[in-house]
């Protein structure tokens, strides 16, 4: 046992305590766990603690993990939609300029540590400043069950993009572009046969699990051996096996070890360097920038013909700044270009706006609701076509949610009651997936109102059908049909005993626990295959002749 280990990850466990209190408290106030992780990195700064050496590399593990993950549901086909890298393009080109004037002339004002701050380096700040966080943004996702929403793709598609000139601004910021060797990357492309093959071969359990860990660092550490951003490699090899149909599986599998090691990433936010109330001031003056960022991105994505909502709920994920922020203020303080004191203002800007966007994404629903007229004026008559509202027909039951548990609901459904049943899900490789297996599964978000009101106007659906992953995505499409006054009967499932009360008090009219009930739908199962079983037979039946 090394002793000497546990003294120095003693503190960084002690904070982790301090950080589930608080994450805990954020929780029980609806707002998302890592807003109290963050709060926990700031405090514990002002007592004067700095982050170990641990906190750091579980950090940096867990930021790795994260994109390893979205390169397992990562769709390539999302990238060439003018939505992700024209809207990218566009925004990054207004908005530098435009934060970098703003700093400009504060600075001219004469304002604390910015005074002398020429152009130039007011361009790198408002640089670091037009990143939103890919770690909170997927987080955030994950949590509410829309990574797969066409908002959730297309968020994640922009996060992506940054992602990959943030790789550029460091090679040319450190005087160095990848080596030569780096072409050797592009062979890892043909293992993909070998890459999938081992996946089918390692079964469910802990070696499903190491696997991951093995793809996820070898892939790091191969891009990091010529010159590359490392997490880059994580994301690629996740891209390489992400059609697999155990990469679902995988991604839910390593969900746990990421989650942990990201804490790590939210504490480290907050011990970034010491925290004066002139840094606090300046970072909470710059974290209004934010909404600047919202709108622009809200009218861009709606000007390349996106729903009202979908843009919305896009920009709403989006509206923070980012780690990124962090990683390219040290590269200026340590060339001496701008203040140290920057480093921590960007940390706090960045912690402030993840705290905006919680809030936010929380409502964004009850927002757009509540504005929709508003929205809508904002909205191109001509819509992509994957983000039209769509047309149930005359089906009476909708099956929401076509994974596992969805589409075994609605083979069951379909030989009861034929063609009066639909599938509905977000995703759109779940739903070709779906249509080449015979299944009526069309592409919608069923959180969406505008879904819910054109489903009304048909006066048809009976019976909606409830199998989405988690239970905040279940309750958001209560809340539409209830909004909606929907007259039906809503079925929904639960993988807790814990998540059957909420469910019932929110609407619903049953609730199915996926897990405890799934016992006896085996027992009924059997019972009707095989013959009528005999009484257990008493001891003086055994003896009789």
């Amino acid at each position: 046992m090394d002793f000497g280990l546990i003294a120095i990850a003693f503190g960084d466990v002690a904070w982790i305590a301090i950080a589930f209190v608080l994450g805990l408290l954020s929780r029980t106030v609806g707002l998302p766990p890592l807003v109290g992780f963050l709060v926990a990195g700031f405090l514990l700064n002002l007592q004067g603690i700095a982050g170990g050496d641990m906190l750091r590399k579980l950090s940096d593990l867990g930021i790795t993990l994260l994109l390893f993950i979205v390169g397992l549901k990562l769709n390539l086909r999302m990238f060439a939609r003018p939505q992700v890298w024209a809207v990218t393009g566009l925004h990054m080109t207004i908005i530098v300029p435009l934060f970098a004037t703003a700093i400009y002339v504060v600075a001219a004002l004469g304002a604390p540590f910015l005074s002398g701050l020429d152009f130039a380096r007011s361009l790198l700040i408002a640089f670091a400043l037009s990143f939103s966080s890919t770690v909170f943004v997927v987080k955030a996702l994950e949590d509410r069950g829309q990574t797969a929403a066409l908002h959730g793709r297309i968020a994640i598609g922009i996060l992506i993009v940054q992602d990959l000139a943030a790789v550029v601004f460091l090679a040319v910021s450190a005087g160095q572009w990848p080596t030569y060797w780096a072409l050797l990357v592009l062979l890892v492309f043909p293992l993909r046969p070998l890459l999938t093959l081992v996946l089918q071969r390692v079964g469910h359990g802990e070696l499903m699990v190491l696997y991951g860990f093995l793809l996820a660092l070898g892939g790091a550490q191969l891009f990091e051996l010529v010159g590359l951003k490392g997490d880059l490699g994580a994301l690629v090899l996740g891209v390489l096996i992400a059609n697999h149909a155990k990469a679902d599986e995988m991604a839910k599998t390593m969900l746990g070890f990421k989650d942990f090691f990201l804490l790590a990433f939210f504490l480290s936010v907050g011990l970034s360097g010491r925290l004066t109330l002139e840094t606090l001031l300046i970072g909470a003056a710059i974290t209004p920038f934010v909404l600047f960022k919202s709108a622009l991105f809200f009218g861009l994505l709606t000007a390349f013909r996106l729903q009202a909502r979908t843009s919305l709920l896009a920009t709403l994920n989006l509206s923070n700044f980012s780690e990124f922020g962090l990683i390219v203020a040290a590269i200026g303080v340590a060339h001496g270009w701008i203040d140290a004191n920057w480093l921590i203002v960007v940390a706090v800007a960045l912690a402030l706006s993840c705290v905006i966007s919680s809030g936010l994404n929380v409502a964004g629903d009850r927002i757009y609701t509540r504005y929709r007229g508003v929205w809508k004026r904002l909205q191109r008559s001509n819509l992509v076509v994957d983000d039209r509202p769509l047309d149930i027909g005359a089906a009476t039951i909708a099956v929401i949610g076509m994974g596992r548990v969805g589409s075994a609901a609605y083979d069951t459904m379909r030989e009861l009651h034929e063609e009066s049943v639909v599938g509905v899900d977000s995703d759109l490789a779940t739903v070709e997936r779906e249509r080449t297996r015979g299944r009526k599964v069309l592409l919608g978000d069923p959180g969406d109102a505008d879904f819910w009101d054109r489903v009304q106007a048909t006066h048809t659906l009976e019976l909606v059908m409830l199998a989405l992953p988690n239970l905040a995505a279940n309750l958001a499409v209560i809340d539409q049909l209830k909004a909606g006054s929907f007259g039906g009967r809503v079925a929904a499932t639960a993988r807790f005993q814990d998540e059957i009360e909420p469910l019932e008090e929110a609407g619903a009219s049953t609730v199915f626990n996926v897990y405890a009930e799934a016992g006896s739908g085996f027992a009924a199962h059997v019972a009707g295959l095989m013959p009528a079983i005999s009484p257990t037979r008493t001891d003086d039946s055994r003896t009789s002749t």
